[in-house]
């Protein structure tokens, strides 16, 4: 298939990821010349480095460009220096058409000091806009769909911008990592600091190392270079990869990231055809993807030992609470029927991995679950102050072998724990005790730890509830946002050095200080679910979603990242549920296909355009069968001294999801970024504002009583890990009308923009933002309708609070909502709480606070205030004139 005019001869679909020791039956197209500019498919024009972007509208008359930038301002790494909030003008009623009277802004201050509110800040009154002429983020989206959608995205073109995370498209790797692995926030790097410095872009990369591949795309090959291993660049230590410039017949190669000559290894060897091209180069992944994985050799593995299968132990909270709401034995009954789906190696039978079982509350209770047993036999541990592991031989097995011990295990637990009165935990030692465990056992795992309340027992970890509202908008609010280190502290370096990830199943009734004991998940790379007042009826099927998920997904145990670049700049800032023991290396105790990492660049020197800017990710891992490989992403950028080359390359959704993180850790302030606002917003860009406002208005950021420390800690920690898919959906909700959907089309309706003046009495709409997901009932809606969804007469047929589930009944709208429904929630992440609301209920709140366009119920201001103060007096005059 000869995609874009690129290659003279057809893609050749490989049949297996196998082994490529053996002769080798890979073939792909050719990949453009990585060293030299792209190649541009016949009719395709490569823009000109001159051109300037677009300008955009906004109101009835078009932005003149601000000017270009003027001498570099703050640095988007300074302190923050200014408020927090935003104008509102003056007179704008904070009620829309729909509902009470919405919560005016909050004055306050965000950890690091966001002085003021935004009713400081208020200007004259303005002109009022017409909403439909501002930067759409739906259009946008739909645009890109339409130009873009159902497409073959071919990666072979140095600096491409690929399609939005939202469009559906498919990848042909042909020398460069799919967006899907790697996405940039600008695909053309300034070509000194001072441009860097002067356009006020960050560089960065958000790398999600494992994400998942679609059915239709090839999954990435194994290379096995057999015991000499995999080919490197003898300064750099880059591994083999398309931008490697083979010379001197053959025998020598050149590197394409710190350009040392280096010699061939005689096995490796290939004769160079005509235009000086390896003859194997379509015969070798290295050679010819953006994308692929060695086999590591034993110098890469522990002791030069080849490591063990991983193991999963499941740790769970016998205290009264657990047991009396029932989640104790909705996770015994689960794990019956879960542990049979534990992940495993393509073309195995079974799973590698191992599981063990362990209770608690004050104290541990060790499971052996050994085949050989006819009844599972419980070994205490009460003195958790010096935690050990008290049996070896029988704790983890495998669970095909031990089925009926484990079986039987799991009818036992509920009734033995059944007439318990102990409310007090301890948390700390049952981490202790999973890694302990695995040290044990010599190989990595994960820890599944179900946890209701917090750490209060007399032990290690022991934490106090420190929450405190009346610090929130003075100097010491960042106190509340800082775990409380000591022992949790060194529990961390435990568990990375070991291979350990935690994950975090909490179901608190109240403050259990998720800052503190998220804190080592979020280091180990592991995940935090919260259900807050958990009830089996209400919460038990997400919980469950959410458990079978996060045990089935593809993942990989001790691994260890390193970013290498091209001369000229480096890897500096890493954001992401990380740990790092140095500046460079990466340190991820397992490594899901959820996680990203962000990753910041700063000059060294100057960048060629010519050459461009290159980059490879590398990480090392144990998969679950116990085989120690090397994953390899290569991505190749443009460079320019032109700004609008610069700014037109931009990804507004990289971007946010680098300012989403960076701005956890440095609070960047609304002054910092004004000016990258503020001056030109070319088409890649009109609706960063957007996103930008959004951003400022979510949990962690809004200084307000209303929200609960352990609410905003656990979005703090939720948005830390998130890939650029997750945080574009989560800072812009899709608002999506039912009413009017073509019942017999399999499509979903297209989204309207998040708004209140979008929503309609007589309508039902659906909003979700990959958290959670409402279905919001007008006033007005058809009985009809509500019929066919509820199955009773009218809306008003429905209990005050709104219902609590969605029946699924036998027509076509129901069972087209259900298909929508569906549809989404397997695209995300985490599994979605249905919440229906009725229009002017008291539960309508928690839908509004997420219509980002409009104004911030705990403060913030609109998309159309923002726009207004982003372009401040002069602008503003400007454009309403």
């Amino acid at each position: 298939m000869n995609i874009g005019g690129y290659g003279q001869r057809p893609m050749q679909v490989p049949q297996s990821p196998s082994s490529l020791a053996a002769p080798q039956q890979f073939q792909t197209s050719p990949p453009a010349a990585m060293g030299h500019p792209p190649i541009s498919p016949p009719g395709q024009q490569l823009p000109s480095l001159g051109s300037p972007p677009p300008m955009t509208t906004i109101g009835s008359v078009t932005a003149p460009p601000m000017g270009m930038p003027g001498p570099p301002g703050p640095g988007v790494h300074q302190p923050p220096l200014g408020p927090q909030g935003y104008p509102q003008q003056p007179g704008s009623p904070m009620s829309g058409p729909y509902g009470a009277q919405m919560a005016g802004p909050q004055s306050g201050a965000f950890p690091g000091g966001f002085p003021g509110g935004p009713a400081q800040m208020a200007g004259p009154p303005q002109k009022k806009l017409d909403p439909d002429s501002i930067p759409s983020t739906t259009q946008v989206i739909e645009d890109d769909q339409a130009k873009r959608g159902g497409q073959v995205y071919v990666t072979n073109i140095r600096g491409q911008v690929p399609p939005l995370v939202t469009t559906d498209f498919t990848v042909q790797d042909q020398g460069n990592a799919s967006p899907r692995f790697m996405r940039c926030t600008t695909y053309s790097f300034p070509s000194t600091a001072d441009l860097a410095k002067q356009c006020k872009v960050p560089l960065a990369a958000i790398i999600k190392p494992f994400a998942t591949v679609p059915k239709n795309e090839t999954p990435l090959y194994i290379v096995n270079h057999g015991e000499t291993g995999p080919i490197r660049c003898n300064r750099c230590k880059a591994y083999m990869c398309p931008y490697m410039q083979f010379i001197d017949g053959g025998r020598r190669y050149q590197c394409g990231f710190c350009s040392c000559v280096n010699e061939v290894p005689v096995q490796y060897f290939q004769h160079l055809d005509h235009m000086g091209r390896r003859m194997d180069l379509y015969e070798r992944p290295e050679l010819s993807l953006g994308s692929y994985e060695f086999i590591a050799t034993l110098d890469y593995c522990k002791n030069n030992k080849p490591p063990n299968p991983p193991a999963y132990i499941f740790m769970i909270d016998v205290s009264y609470n657990n047991i009396k709401s029932g989640l104790v034995k909705l996770i015994c009954e689960e794990l019956k029927t879960l542990l049979d789906r534990l992940p495993k190696e393509e073309g195995t039978e079974t799973s590698a991995i191992k599981v063990g079982f362990v209770t608690y509350n004050k104290i541990l209770h060790f499971y052996n679950v050994k085949s050989a047993l006819a009844q599972p036999q419980m070994m205490v541990v009460s003195d958790v102050a010096e935690m050990f592991v008290p049996l070896l031989d029988g704790f983890l097995v495998n669970f095909q072998e031990s089925r009926a011990v484990i079986n039987n295990l799991l009818e036992q637990i509920p009734d033995m724990f059944a007439d318990t009165n102990e409310s007090e935990t301890v948390f700390s030692p049952v981490i202790q005790a999973g890694v302990e465990a695995l040290k044990a056992a010599e190989c990595s795992g994960k820890l599944f730890i179900f946890q209701s309340s917090i750490p209060t027992a007399e032990a290690p970890g022991k934490l106090k509830n420190r929450d405190d509202l009346k610090l929130v908008g003075t100097e010491k609010e960042k106190t509340l946002f800082q775990p409380q280190r000591g022992v949790y502290e060194q529990l961390t370096k435990d568990c990375v050095a070991q291979g350990c990830c935690v994950d975090l199943f909490l179901f608190p009734n109240q403050f259990v200080d998720i800052a503190t004991m998220g804190d080592v998940p979020s280091h180990t790379s592991g995940s935090i679910y919260k259900y807050s007042n958990f009830q089996v009826e209400v919460n038990g099927q997400q919980f469950l979603s959410d458990l079978r998920r996060d045990v089935e997904k593809s993942i990989g145990f001790d691994a260890i990242m390193r970013v290498r670049t091209g001369t000229g700049f480096r890897a500096t800032d890493f954001f992401g549920a990380i740990y790092m023991n140095n500046t460079t290396d990466v340190e991820m105790a397992a490594v899901d296909c959820d996680k990203a990492v962000t990753v910041e660049f700063k000059h060294d020197d100057t960048l060629s355009e010519e050459s461009g800017a290159v980059m490879q990710c590398a990480l090392l891992y144990t998969t679950i069968g116990g085989q120690r490989r090397l994953r390899i992403h290569n991505l190749s950028l443009n460079c320019s001294s032109q700004l609008s080359e610069l700014y037109k390359s931009c990804e507004t959704d990289a971007l946010i999801n680098f300012f989403a993180k960076s701005v956890l850790v440095l609070v960047i302030l609304l002054l910092q970024l004004r000016h990258l606002i503020s001056l030109i917003l070319p088409d890649a860009m009109k609706v960063f504002p957007v996103y930008m406002n959004s951003l400022l208005k979510t949990p962690t950021l809004v200084g307000s009583t209303e929200l609960s420390t352990d609410d905003r800690a656990f979005h703090r920690l939720l948005v830390n890990a998130m890939g650029v898919e997750e945080t574009q959906v989560l800072l812009y909700p899709r608002l999506i009308p039912l009413h009017t959907m073509d019942v017999s089309s399999e499509a979903i309706p297209a989204p309207v923009r998040c708004s209140e003046e979008r929503l309609s009495e007589s309508g039902i709409f659906l909003l979700e933002n990959g958290l959670c997901v409402f279905l919001w009932l007008g006033q007005a809606c058809p009985p009809d309708l509500i019929q066919n969804l509820f199955n009773v007469p009218s809306l008003g047929h429905l209990s005050s609070e709104g219902p609590t589930s969605l029946p699924v009944l036998d027509n076509a709208h129901s069972r087209k909502i259900h298909s929508i429904i569906s549809s989404i929630s397997q695209r995300r992440a985490t599994s979605m709480k249905l919440l229906i609301v009725k229009q002017k209920d008291r539960s309508e709140m928690l839908f509004r606070q997420h219509l980002v366009e409009d104004k911030g119920l705990h403060g913030g201001a609109s998309y159309m205030d923002f726009l207004c103060y982003v372009h401040h007096e002069k602008s503003v005059q400007c454009l309403l004139n």
